[in-house]
């Protein structure tokens, strides 16, 4: 199997504070990845070290099997093959777009420039744009450019830092869905960083969660959706709320409204206490049900409502329910819980 790029065992360290320890991963050719986490967690630091903007003091980065960053070598960042998009674009408001995109090759001639300014444009949907300059751009528009400039040099691995991060919320995930098509129909490999799960779902094939500088879950986004391997993972990703429960059998917990099934074992002794996790999508209204919650809060999304709903005995939970399910605040509504595929933490 190919690996364009492989870290193993990498640490990296700020003042003397190590920030990313013992922390492995391998992406192959064609593939999008995103590291994804609160801030602080490192992400930002791995990302700079696979660029060559910062060192590591243990381990050893690979790119397209040649060694570019060990604690005692540290190949140049412009040797490395690598185009970078950054937050905030980084695109000379002197120059036109033309320029940008052409800053990395300079030395080219006329002709050459013109004609791949023409061709990133093209991939990236800003035809005629190249005598523009950034400040008649939208933020959308100056971020096409910056990845059109990343995608100049011909790279072997494109890195990007909180690419969408300064967008609005809709037109950061029409975008992370355009930028992921043209990296594909590219056939380049990615690496992104990102805080925003909904950025990470739209662009990535694998998704690296990290927390406390380690890495907490490698998996696909539906992977650390529906089968979070610890509990920050299972907080992190999506929402949801925990229910508090005591093991009955393997596979089943009592709660305070009832026995739960699921579709895994976990070996615990009876009367463990643990929490199992309830998503929205696991709750649908029921006006038949004998379970009966109050809705706290409720938040129109369109499509949906999202409620805060209180159960008898004061604990919380989140719904999802379609907005022709129209609740208002005080309202007492049934319930019922699709658990069967459940998942539980020891308390």
């Amino acid at each position: 199997m190919n690996y364009l790029l492989e870290l193993n065992n990498i640490e990296c360290r700020y003042d003397n504070n190590t920030v990313v320890k013992d922390f492995s991963f391998r992406v192959r050719e064609n593939h999008l990845i995103c590291l994804l986490g609160p801030s602080g967690c490192g992400k930002s630091t791995i990302l700079r070290a696979i660029a060559g903007l910062e060192p590591v003091y243990a381990g050893e980065i690979q790119i397209a099997g040649e060694t570019v960053s060990t604690a005692n070598y540290s190949m140049p960042p412009n040797n490395r093959k690598l185009g970078m998009v950054f937050q905030d674009y980084a695109l000379f408001p002197h120059m036109n777009i033309q320029d940008n995109i052409c800053f990395g090759i300079r030395n080219s001639s006329s002709q050459n420039k013109r004609k791949l300014t023409e061709e990133m444009l093209e991939i990236v949907g800003l035809e005629g744009y190249e005598h523009r300059f950034p400040h008649e751009l939208s933020g959308g528009q100056q971020q096409r450019v910056a990845l059109a400039r990343a995608l100049a040099a011909r790279p072997k691995l494109i890195l990007m830092d909180e690419p969408f991060s300064n967008l609005d919320i809709e037109l950061r995930e029409r975008l992370s869905l355009e930028v992921r098509n043209i990296l594909k129909a590219q056939k380049l490999t990615g690496v992104m960083v990102t805080h925003d799960q909904s950025e990470a779902f739209a662009m990535a094939d694998k998704i690296g969660v990290l927390h406390n500088h380690e890495l907490q879950q490698w998996d696909t986004a539906y992977n650390l959706y529906h089968d979070p391997q610890n509990r920050f993972v299972a907080d992190f990703v999506g929402k949801g709320k925990f229910l508090k429960a005591k093991v009955k059998t393997p596979d089943s917990f009592e709660t305070d409204i009832g026995v739960f099934s699921g579709d895994r074992s976990y070996e615990w002794p009876k009367n463990t206490d643990v929490d199992i996790l309830v998503r929205p999508d696991d709750i649908i209204p029921s006006e038949s049900s004998a379970l009966k919650v109050n809705v706290l809060h409720r938040a129109f999304k369109g499509s949906e409502i999202f409620y805060t709903l209180s159960l008898p005995n004061g604990e919380e939970l989140l719904s999802a329910f379609p907005s022709h399910h129209d609740y208002q605040v005080g309202d007492s509504i049934g319930i019922e819980l699709d658990m069967a595929h459940l998942i539980a933490f020891k308390r």
